[in-house]
């Protein structure tokens, strides 16, 4: 329990009496009078709602009062109103008044968005007697959902309307509660689908619970308070009834008593505003109190308006009036109206001005610290701004580190992060003796997620110098959701001071890979953990580490390296299960970009490179470059002969893969800078190098490799002949063999002529004429026989071509006869009509016609009179093509065979074929006369 003497004081409120608008001239406002008679009077929806009790003009009012202050009225009953109560969610106003002498209440239900004849529209009329005996309505409440009114009376009873009160058919109503106390105050309390109904007589409290059947109810407290003396409170306080009593204020949930406070005096009038509660109680001064009827003081009474906080435990205004009537809240202010009909307006300051009000009292009492928490909670139930609540903490971190109290004042300045610059606090705590003042800070700057690098570098140097690991680990140990700080920063941190495994574990969860590996590589030498966690990496993040940290790697673990560098260039999938949905295949890495990781490690490069080309046979070039040139290392520098030979044979069936096709000059060089021979001939001879091959032999002095190169290849390149007698000729060696070998295959193919055979050979001193000797007789005779040959087609030519001659001047001199007897195509007896040519052919005319593919040439000669036009056109065509005369001429080994050929054919003298024709005749005159000479036709009419 708190005494109220002992809350501070403060003016929160400004207090003005409401005028009425200025005139037109300006002069000043008269303060605004309400209408006398003014008994009931309530709030909402815009407006203040009064009623009156005009008896001697037998009629009764309800006021209507807005912002603008213009008043409206109607008349709601014919005597007297005595009760009032406005909704503040609906446009509904619900009275209870008398239309004639006695006690008769009567209950109005009033729609004000609705008019009847420019009154509110009145939408039930019901009287207000539980049962059947009279008596006085004492107070009224109704739900604001419109399915519950409560109503209560002098006689202990309170009768309940459930159902929607605008109507008399979907409503029901009840007595609920019976006693021998006069009902002072009904209040509904709604949590979320549960509705409770608090009704306080003069002696005790109760808490029916509306939501439940038969409603059952419990008695909370045993003293009750007068009329007006109780209200509810808003959520800020959790929705409790207020009953004020003359010695206490209790605070009632439905179900138990809550806290109380001692505030003295005769309570008239409570109320609940925006946090605050009112209350209206007799001037101590003033006559006592009376028992039952809290607002029954003299005119001349003197009344105090209390608001208190009783969250932050201040009084917020205090003020004497005279006779108050009621207090209204409306427009966001406090109207509080007297007997006099004067209205005064009570309007709260605004947050600033209270922080003001309160600063004078920190600069007199710096010293007490239940100030600087007073304008704390202060600032939070008026809901100052961020930027107004963190100045005050700053404030009160700093009064606390001034007098010395370096763990309040760190608490005070957590309360500021978000808004006060960190700098500022951490220069206070930089001192090695404050340093777990400025680790608790650098926490929490952690913890809201406001700390940048610098800060993550601080707080783990602060765990590091105070050497406490179970602090650390915990900072770092966060799970995902929970990380506050720059991850990065904090693995360099750690990894400076030595925290390897903290570091490690960072970087592991974290998924840094790079710095993981960085520090399992060059801090902690884990060269086995290193390697296993590449494997659990994505392909493209294992991929690059592997290209990174390969040749550190192969050093040091080279056997388990070489296994996962095969495993990411031919099917990868993480060990650990980290592949995503979209890796339901592996992938493979080039392998010809990780060969650089095997430096100085050719037995596992040698592995490595087998392994790609058994597994993959596309593989890149460069594997099997490098394999190549791999095998002809181990080959040249080893010893053993067995190992020799069959790391030969290896190279050699690398080489006739038929890899190397694209990369002949590379594979070539690499064979001839090891000396590998059968390589090197391998190549030449896929390359058809064959000169190559005979010289290499020739440079070897490997005669009889010579000659059958030679036999070999010179069908394809006749060259090479000529070329092996020049090197045999150039030999002082006794070479008789191989020169008589070269001389009998140059004879068979006429690959030279004579006289450059002797000429080529004439520069060897060992070769006598006895060498050529055969050749040339050889030679001679083969001349001689073709010069007896050629001299027997000669004459043949010359006789033919005379009796051709002959036999066409006959043609023209003299007659023709036809004697042939049978048909030359179908053998049979000659008869006509029947065809005849010079050349001595006859047919049956039908044969011919059947045979004939014209009618000019005879069938049988024309298949030889056609390859004879043949050769004519083919020798017209070639002997004016200079261009093939000459290649033919350089390129040939007997150029003399190539002239003669081309002499021939009449490339030198031009050919007359047809002689000067007769004067008058053209050629088509004479070739026509000509066909028809040849061609004879016999008809005989039948």
């Amino acid at each position: 329990m708190a005494a109220y003497l002992q809350w501070r004081r403060f003016v929160f409120f400004d207090r003005e009496t409401v005028r009425e608008p200025s005139g037109s001239d300006g002069a000043g406002a008269k303060p605004f009078a309400l209408p006398p008679g003014i008994a009931v009077c309530d709030s909402g929806r815009g407006s203040l709602v009064f009623g009156d009790i005009l008896c001697g003009a037998g009629r009764c009012q309800i006021w209507f009062l807005p912002r603008s202050l213009q008043l409206s009225s109607f008349q709601a009953y014919k005597l007297r109103v005595t009760h009032l109560y406005q909704l503040k969610q609906h446009s509904i106003l619900v009275s209870i008044g008398e239309d004639e002498e006695g006690i008769n209440p009567l209950v109005k239900v009033w729609n004000l968005e609705k008019r009847d004849g420019g009154n509110p529209l009145c939408t039930r009329i019901f009287p207000a007697i539980p049962g059947n005996k009279p008596t006085v309505v004492s107070c009224l409440t109704v739900h604001e959902n419109l399915n519950f009114m409560a109503i209560g009376f002098a006689d202990g009873s309170v009768v309940l309307t459930k159902g929607d009160i605008t109507r008399d058919r979907h409503s029901k109503t009840q007595i609920l509660h019976e006693g021998s106390y006069p009902i002072t105050g009904l209040a509904f309390r709604q949590s979320g689908k549960t509705t409770h109904l608090f009704v306080v007589t003069t002696e005790n409290i109760q808490s029916y619970m509306l939501s439940v059947k038969d409603y059952p109810h419990l008695e909370l407290d045993t003293h009750g308070c007068g009329l007006r003396c109780s209200s509810l409170s808003d959520p800020s306080q959790d929705l409790q009834f207020i009953v004020a009593g003359n010695e206490c204020v209790y605070l009632y949930q439905p179900d138990e008593r809550g806290p109380c406070f001692a505030f003295e005096g005769q309570k008239l009038i409570v109320h609940w505003y925006r946090g605050y509660l009112i209350i209206v109680s007799k001037d101590r001064k003033t006559s006592p109190k009376s028992e039952f009827a809290g607002n029954e003081a003299q005119n001349s009474d003197k009344q105090v308006l209390n608001i208190y906080d009783l969250c932050n435990k201040f009084i917020a205004y205090s003020s004497i009036f005279d006779d108050i009537v009621d207090v209204l809240a409306e427009w966001g202010s406090l109207y509080v109206l007297t007997r006099d009909g004067k209205i005064h307006v009570l309007q709260e300051k605004d947050t600033q001005t209270k922080l003001e009000a309160c600063k004078f009292a920190f600069w007199l009492m710096l010293f007490r610290k239940n100030l600087f928490e007073m304008a704390i909670n202060l600032a939070k139930s008026h809901h100052l701004d961020s930027d107004g609540l963190s100045e005050i903490f700053r404030q009160y971190g700093d009064h606390l580190y001034n007098k010395g109290n370096h763990d309040g004042a760190i608490q005070q300045y957590i309360r500021t992060i978000g808004k006060l610059e960190p700098s500022y606090v951490i220069r206070k705590f930089l001192d090695a003796q404050r340093i777990h003042n400025l680790t608790a800070y650098l926490q929490m700057l952690h913890l809201q997620s406001l700390a940048n690098a610098d800060h993550t570098t601080l707080l783990l140097n602060c765990y590091t110098k105070l050497k406490d690991s179970s602090k650390l680990e915990e900072f770092i140990k966060t799970s995902e959701s929970e990380v506050h700080f720059d991850v990065e920063t904090a693995i360099k941190v750690l990894r400076q001071a030595g925290y390897y495994s903290h570091a490690v574990y960072l970087a592991e969860k974290h998924e840094h890979h790079e710095w993981y590996l960085k520090i399992q590589l060059e801090d902690i030498k884990n060269y086995q953990e290193a390697l296993h966690y590449i494997g659990k990496l994505p392909f493209e993040q294992a991929e690059s580490n592997m290209k990174r940290y390969g040749k550190i790697l192969m050093h040091n673990v080279p056997n388990e390296t070489t296994e996962l560098l095969k495993i990411l260039c031919t099917d990868y999938r993480p060990s650990g299960g980290n592949e995503g949905p979209g890796m339901l295949e592996g992938k493979k890495a080039n392998s010809e970009e990780f060969i650089p990781v095997f430096a100085n490690n050719s037995r596992e490069l040698k592995a490595f490179l087998e392994h790609m080309t058994e597994v993959q046979a596309d593989s890149p070039q460069g594997v099997y470059d490098t394999l190549l040139e791999l095998r002809l290392q181990n080959w040249a520098h080893e010893q053993d002969e067995q190992i020799k030979e069959k790391l030969h044979n290896e190279a050699l069936t690398l080489l006739k893969s038929g890899r190397f096709k694209t990369v002949f000059d590379k594979a070539l060089v690499l064979c001839q800078m090891h000396n590998f021979k059968d390589g090197v001939l391998y190549l030449y001879e896929q390359g058809k190098l064959f000169q190559q091959i005979m010289h290499y032999h020739m440079q070897n002095e490997q005669y009889k490799k010579v000659i059958e190169v030679c036999e070999l290849y010179g069908d394809q390149e006749a060259c090479l002949w000529e070329q092996a007698l020049s090197y045999f000729a150039r030999k002082e060696e006794n070479c008789k063999e191989y020169i008589a070998a070269v001389l009998k295959h140059i004879e068979n193919k006429n690959l030279m002529p004579p006289l450059l055979v002797v000429q080529t050979l004439a520069h060897n001193s060992t070769a006598t004429l006895s060498v050529i000797k055969d050749y040339l007789v050889n030679k001679l005779q083969k001349q001689s026989r073709q010069i007896e040959q050629d001299e027997q087609r000669i004459q043949k030519y010359r006789e033919e071509t005379t009796r051709i001659r002959l036999e066409i001047e006959e043609l023209k001199a003299s007659p023709r006869i036809f004697q042939k007897t049978k048909c030359s195509i179908c053998t049979s007896a000659l008869e006509l009509p029947s065809v005849h040519f010079l050349c001595g052919h006859s047919f049956h005319q039908h044969c011919f016609e059947s045979y004939s593919e014209s009618d000019s040439e005879c069938p049988t000669c024309m298949p030889e009179n056609r390859k004879v036009m043949d050769m004519i056109r083919a020798q017209e065509q070639k002997r004016d093509l200079h261009d093939q005369f000459q290649h033919q001429l350089k390129c040939s080994n007997d150029g003399f065979s190539v002239v003669a050929d081309y002499f021939g054919r009449g490339v030198f003298n031009k050919l007359t074929l047809i002689t000067d024709l007769p004067s008058g005749k053209t050629a088509t005159t004479i070739e026509a006369g000509l066909q028809r000479e040849l061609l004879i036709h016999t008809k005989r009419s039948t």
